[in-house]
């Protein structure tokens, strides 16, 4: 008869543990890169970045293989009891840990240090899986929909009150996950908005249109709000003729209003939008009576959230952000330069990745990197060394093999039997992809820093332990896939 640890083995997906594998090994030799100093070769002393890394991954080899010799039943039974603790974590950590570049979020452990913010990623998946995989669960049922918001919020509060922004905003990617599940696509589409609404709002703002006093910004967002709600009503209830009212009204007010206020009387041509926003709100609310259908009544509500949502992004933009976050988003959106303070990382990384060419300047051979140009160039922005010393095509392999992985982890969630493996896995997989996107895109100047690692590459046991925690509970609830088939 087989032993249960030899159906493990034979189970295993090591397609996706040699991409794991690659990426560890590359991973460590970009640290090497990235933290050596002229005539130091020893990379395996401990006293250096390189050494103490290569301990972290020798450590996460011991780690994978302990969570794979456990039963996938464990992960199950004590999901909430893991999701507890963390939690409980994180709320000590905001009282005891000392301030590190401002924030408090890294615990001292004698000679380790640890962020609590890495491990409660995994035990905030577990928690998810755990509570859809019950009896009865629906995505529809606002109790279950309320008590989801609530398992991924509330790590996203402790974090941010241990001043770690970057980190809280990577569990938003577990709504990834929800839309897979059966979240309504309104919701993604509303969060896919209030992102436009804030980057055009912000980035336009003190714009005007033409010799109008006339934000282009504030101008182009209410229109956006019409014309959405115009859309959705076209989506959701299928009639033609409120969408052509909406739209006739729209479009013909306002060339009419730009045309009075740029020859004849100057005034703010958002002035209008109002009072056609409140004419779109008002008659949705007629139609949802006249015809009995809610779905009215929700896009006039989304109308009113939406343009709720664009004069409150106003205000925390420029009274909640601290001036150095306000600086980044300054800086992404073109909005500053400011090469010499929040943009010099940014402009600093992307010299070093154009400096490698196509084939890169070789290993240990990076210039920006080794002359310390490039701020954390070993941890959030170590993406640059791989592109300065191994050039596109290095940097091109590399995002091959986590393309790969990516679609590994989606290949592995789709065969799950269960409820419980099929959330986690698209849980797993969304960390990763926001992880990827990211922190790729902030070492281009593609999207704000924030300061979150890029997966088994970044310097540092925290992350690499927890994302080696995420996959490889992923991998063991995997390789019990047909137990639940027999």
């Amino acid at each position: 008869m087989m032993r249960r640890d030899e159906t493990i083995w034979k189970s295993l997906d090591w397609v996706t543990i040699v991409v794991y594998l690659m990426l560890i090994v590359f991973g460590w030799f970009s640290v090497c890169g990235a933290s050596y100093d002229y005539g130091d070769r020893d990379f395996l002393d401990f006293s250096t970045r390189a050494g103490k890394q290569f301990v972290w991954i020798v450590c996460s080899f011991g780690l994978g293989f302990v969570l794979l010799m456990l039963d996938d039943t464990v992960y199950d039974f004590f999901s909430y009891l893991i999701y507890i603790g963390m939690m409980l974590l994180l709320i000590v950590t905001i009282f005891i840990a000392p301030d590190t570049k401002g924030s408090r979020s890294w615990l001292i452990l004698g000679p380790v240090s640890l962020q609590p913010a890495e491990f409660a990623k995994f035990a905030t998946a577990l928690a998810l899986a755990k509570y859809m995989n019950a009896y009865g669960f629906t995505m529809k049922n606002l109790k279950n929909a309320c008590m989801l918001a609530f398992l991924i919020l509330l790590p996203m509060g402790l974090i941010v009150m241990q001043r770690e922004t970057g980190s809280a905003l990577v569990y938003s990617a577990f709504f990834l996950m929800l839309y897979r599940e059966g979240m309504p696509g309104v919701v993604l589409f509303s969060g896919v908005c209030a992102v436009i609404y804030f980057v055009v709002g912000i980035r336009f703002q003190q714009e005007m249109i033409a010799d109008t006093p006339t934000s282009i910004g504030e101008f182009a967002v209410l229109l956006m709000v019409l014309l959405s709600a115009a859309g959705m009503v076209w989506v959701y209830c299928k009639k033609w003729i409120p969408v052509r009212n909406i739209l006739c009204v729209s479009l013909a007010s306002l060339p009419v209003a730009y045309l009075v206020s740029q020859y004849m009387l100057p005034f703010n041509l958002v002035w209008v939008e109002w009072v056609l926003c409140v004419l779109l709100v008002g008659y949705l609310l007629f139609l949802s009576l006249a015809h009995h259908h809610s779905n009215y009544l929700l896009i006039g509500l989304f109308a009113i959230g939406s343009i709720g949502f664009l004069y409150s992004s106003d205000y925390f933009f420029n009274d909640v952000l601290e001036p150095h976050q306000q600086i980044r988003i300054k800086v992404v959106l073109g909005m500053e330069e400011d090469l010499a303070g929040a943009g010099y990382n940014v402009n600093q990384s992307k010299i070093a990745i154009g400096s490698g060419g196509l084939t890169g300047k070789g290993f240990l051979n990076g210039t920006q990197t080794k002359l310390k140009y490039v701020p954390e160039q070993d941890t959030d922005f170590i993406f640059c060394t791989v592109g300065e010393e191994e050039g596109f095509v290095g940097a091109a392999g590399v995002l091959l093999l986590f393309l790969v992985l990516i679609l590994r982890l989606i290949v592995l969630a789709e065969r799950q039997p269960s409820v419980f493996g099929r959330v986690y896995g698209y849980s797993v997989l969304s960390i990763f992809l926001f992880h990827l996107f990211i922190n790729i895109g902030m070492v281009l100047g593609l999207t704000p820093v924030i300061g979150i690692p890029l997966p088994f590459f970044s310097y540092g046991g925290s992350s690499l332990w927890g994302f080696t925690i995420l996959l490889f509970i992923f991998l063991r609830i995997d390789a019990s896939r047909h137990r639940w088939l027999s």
